[in-house]
C-alpha cells in the first residue's frame, strides 16, 4: 500500500502545486454565480488539460437558484450601524425591526430553554469550528429559529473585527433575513435589565434562475469501476476561500498529474470532479449522485473528497459511517509514513456526504479537525488567505491523497467489498 517511488518523486518534485494553488486564490473567493467562480473552472480545464491533452473531459449543467446580495445593513440600537454580510440565499427585506434575543452557541438545549421568548424576536447564535466533533452546523441553526417562529437570524462570526459568511441553507421560497456579523456587534446585542435590543436589518437580493457546472475527466483502468476524487470549486467572496477550498482544488490537479500516466494499469479508473455551488447545500455533488442508477453507484468503490486539506499540518479523514474502509485508509497512511485520524460519524459538510447518502464509501480529508489553534478557525472570514497554508501542509496531503487514491483504484475486490460495511 506504499505510493510507488517513482510517483512519490514526481509528487515531491511538482513545482505546480504550489502555483496552481496561488493561481486558484488569485481568481478570488469564486462565489457561485460570479466571474470568480467561472475564472476558476476556466483555470481547471486549462490545467487537467495541460496534463493530459487526451482528455478533454465533460460538463454536466448544474441548475440552481440563483442568488446575488446588492446591499445590507444592521441598525443598532441608538441608530449606529455595524458591519454585517448577507448568508448566501437569504430572504429580502425593506426593514425588519424586531428584538434580539441572544441564544449563545445556537444548541437545542438553549432554543429549547428558551422556546417562549424566540417568536417575533430575530435570534443570535454563534459560529463555530466547523471540522470538530459536536459542531453544530449553521444551516440547523437557521432551520432551528425558523421552526420557533423568529423573524431573523444572525450569527456572531469567530474572529474578532471581522464578519462571517456562510450560506442559510434556504433553496427559494419562505425564510427569514440572515446576516454574519462580527463577535464584537453580537457582543453589542446582549440583553440588559431593561429588556432585549432592537435592531433594524434591511437587504436588497437579486433572484432567480441560474446554472454552473460539475466538470468531470474520466481516466479508465482495466474494469468499469471508479474511483472518484473530487473538490468543490465555489467559495465566498469575503476573501481568497484559500484554505476552504484552494487547498483541495490545487491537490486534486497534483494528483490527477502524477497518477494520469498509470492509471490504464490499474484495476479500477480514476473520476476527477470538480464541483460547485457546495457551499450552497451540496448541490453540485447532490444533481450528480440523485442523476447515477443503481448499476452506476455500485461501480463507484470509493469517493475521496478534498475539502480544506491544508491551515494545519493534522489530517483527519472523515469516513461517513463507513467503519469497513478504516482499516484500509490507516494502513496506507502507515505504510506512507503519514499519521492520519479517522472519524467516523457521518458529518454532512461537503459533498462526501451525498455520496454516502447514495450507499457509495465516501471520505472527507480534512485539516486542522478538532483543533481549535489551527488556521480552519478562520474559513468563511475575511482571513481565508493563501497566508495561512504552508507549503508543507498542502505538499503531506497531496502525497496522501496520491497514496489513498493510487491504493484504492489497486485495491484486491475481496477488500473493496469491505468498505461498504
Amino acid at each position: 500500500m506504499r505510493l510507488d517511488a517513482n510517483l512519490m518523486g514526481r509528487l515531491a518534485a511538482d513545482e505546480a502545486l504550489w502555483r496552481d494553488f496561488n493561481d486558484i486564490c488569485d481568481c478570488g473567493g469564486r462565489l457561485a454565480g460570479t466571474e470568480s467562480e467561472k475564472k476558476a473552472f476556466a483555470l481547471l480545464r486549462e490545467r487537467v488539460h495541460a496534463a493530459s491533452p487526451a482528455n478533454s473531459g465533460r460538463s454536466i449543467p448544474v441548475p440552481y437558484n440563483g442568488w446575488q446580495a446588492k446591499s445590507a445593513t444592521l441598525r443598532l440600537p441608538g441608530g449606529a450601524f455595524a458591519p454585517c454580510h448577507p448568508l448566501v440565499r437569504t430572504i429580502a427585506t425593506p426593514g425588519l425591526t424586531a428584538e434580539v434575543i441572544d441564544l449563545g452557541r445556537g444548541t437545542p438545549d438553549e432554543f429549547e430553554a428558551h422556546k417562549a421568548e424566540i417568536a417575533g424576536r430575530i435570534v443570535l447564535v454563534r459560529h463555530e469550528l466547523m471540522f470538530a466533533a459536536g459542531t453544530i452546523h449553521r444551516r440547523r441553526k437557521y432551520d432551528m429559529a425558523r421552526a420557533h417562529g423568529a423573524v431573523g437570524f444572525l450569527i456572531g462570526g469567530p474572529l474578532a473585527g471581522h464578519v462571517v459568511a456562510g450560506s442559510s441553507g434556504r433553496d427559494s421560497g419562505e425564510g427569514i433575513p440572515a446576516l454574519g456579523i462580527s463577535p464584537e456587534t453580537a457582543a453589542k446585542l446582549a440583553r440588559r435589565s431593561t429588556g432585549f435590543p432592537t435592531v433594524t436589518i434591511a437587504i436588497e437580493t437579486a433572484e432567480g434562475p441560474a446554472e454552473t457546472e460539475t466538470l468531470v475527466f474520466d481516466y479508465p483502468g482495466q474494469t468499469d469501476e471508479w474511483v472518484v476524487l473530487s473538490a468543490h470549486v465555489d467559495g465566498h467572496d469575503l476573501a481568497e476561500s484559500a484554505m476552504d477550498n484552494g487547498s483541495g482544488l490545487a491537490a486534486v490537479l497534483a494528483v490527477t498529474r502524477a497518477l494520469a500516466p498509470e492509471i490504464a494499469k490499474w484495476r479500477r479508473g480514476l473520476r476527477v470532479m470538480f464541483f460547485s455551488v457546495e457551499e450552497w447545500a451540496l448541490t453540485g455533488s447532490a444533481q450528480y449522485v440523485k442523476a447515477l442508477s443503481d448499476a452506476e453507484r455500485a461501480k463507484i468503490a470509493l469517493n475521496v473528497n478534498l475539502d480544506s486539506v491544508a491551515g494545519s499540518p493534522n489530517l483527519a479523514a472523515l469516513t461517513s459511517g463507513f467503519a469497513g474502509v478504516e482499516p484500509f485508509l490507516l494502513g496506507v497512511a502507515e505504510a506512507n509514513g503519514q499519521s492520519l485520524r479517522s472519524v467516523r460519524p457521518l458529518m454532512t459538510n461537503s459533498d462526501h456526504a451525498n455520496f454516502a447518502a447514495g450507499g457509495i464509501p465516501a471520505i472527507r480529508l480534512v485539516a486542522g479537525f478538532d483543533d481549535p489553534n489551527a488556521h480552519l478557525r478562520v474559513v468563511l472570514t475575511p482571513a481565508d488567505t493563501r497566508d495561512k497554508v504552508a507549503q508543507s501542509e498542502l505538499r503531506q496531503a497531496t502525497l496522501l491523497t496520491a497514496a489513498l487514491v493510487a491504493a484504492a483504484c489497486n485495491a484486491d475486490p475481496a477488500e473493496a467489498a469491505t468498505w461498504r460495511r
